[in-house]
């Protein structure tokens, strides 16, 4: 069971995966004097002996690496060690977040709750935090002591820490932002004006509001770190990936085209499609994903979008 350090004596964390945001934290945690070992799928080597003699697993791949790197480890996990998810997105086949995927997966192989989860989210940019600029982020979990023990033993002087007991409203907070953070960049790459890109993030919100709600996520996540904190910082940087995506949909270049050009991870593409997976189940209207998704599908051309948006029926600002 993980346990305070005493005397100045650091964790011991394993973090699987080695992009970009699994390597901020490493270095950022390295240098507040904990034990880092990582793990990359890339290298070939096996994930399992990092479970041992750990205090802390860090999640930090892809959305689309989480389900298989969860089913692989769960018959090794030990009961008593915790797990902290920093993956943004919906899995497009199980329609789940990332810490639920690790939950279930864990859980059936252990037969019963599985170990304490919790999730890092927040206004993120790796890159400004590699150069030691200061953020806010924000753990999640329905164990407040994990919570508790985490924001003390993570935090760094340029990474201020808080705590809520929301992790699905978090995760899809955190996973909606990268498809509103798509549709930013291309506002912005259209020239469309100040205002035509404020009214898009009020409503982008707005849209994150109605997931958040309907997977059972508290109203005050949306307008905390993980919500509109993350959503300011990824659809106004050209440091998100999802924002220069979308500022390269904006020049008429194809989906494919503009993943190459990045040639890293963009999760707005896959969160988009998975959204409109959900919202399908959940019965609700999600028109930013719907517009973003049909774009990405070559079934309407990059203008087209704000025009429909523009169109759509009267209605009340509450309503959605």
């Amino acid at each position: 069971m993980m346990t305070a350090s005493q005397g100045g004596t650091g964790l011991r964390i394993t973090v699987l995966g080695e992009g970009a945001w699994g390597s901020t934290l490493r270095r950022l945690w390295q240098r507040q004097g904990h034990e880092l070992r990582s793990w990359t799928r890339s290298r070939g080597e096996a994930p399992e002996p990092l479970l041992l003699n750990t205090d802390l697993v860090v999640s930090a791949v892809s959305m689309a690496g989480v389900d298989a790197l969860a089913a692989r480890l769960a018959p090794h996990w030990p009961a008593d060690l915790p797990l902290l998810s920093c993956s943004k997105g919906i899995d497009p086949q199980r329609l789940s977040t990332a810490s639920r995927i690790w939950q279930q997966q864990l859980a059936a192989a252990s037969g019963q709750a599985g170990p304490s989860l919790a999730v890092l989210s927040g206004p993120n940019l790796a890159d400004e935090l590699d150069r030691d600029l200061p953020a806010a982020s924000v753990i999640a979990s329905h164990d407040p002591h994990l919570a508790t023990l985490l924001q003390r033993q993570l935090a760094a002087p340029n990474l201020r820490l808080y705590t809520n007991s929301d992790p699905v409203g978090t995760e899809a907070a955190g996973a909606l932002k990268n498809v509103m953070a798509v549709a930013a960049g291309i506002s912005d790459g259209l020239g469309l004006g100040a205002n035509a890109k404020a009214s898009l993030l009020c409503r982008g919100l707005a849209e994150i509001g109605v997931v958040v709600d309907a997977l059972g996520g508290q109203p005050t996540t949306l307008y905390g770190l993980a919500g509109l904190g993350d959503l300011l910082a990824t659809a106004n940087s050209p440091l998100s990936r999802n924002y220069r995506f979308g500022q390269l949909l904006a020049e008429g270049i194809s989906e494919q085209a503009a993943l190459n050009r990045i040639g890293a991870t963009v999760e707005g593409p896959r969160t988009a499609r998975a959204a409109l997976a959900l919202a399908h189940q959940l019965e609700c209207h999600l028109p930013i994903c719907e517009q973003i998704e049909a774009l990405l599908a070559g079934r309407v051309q990059v203008r087209e979008v704000v025009s429909t948006l523009m169109r759509r029926d009267p209605r009340a600002e509450v309503t959605g």
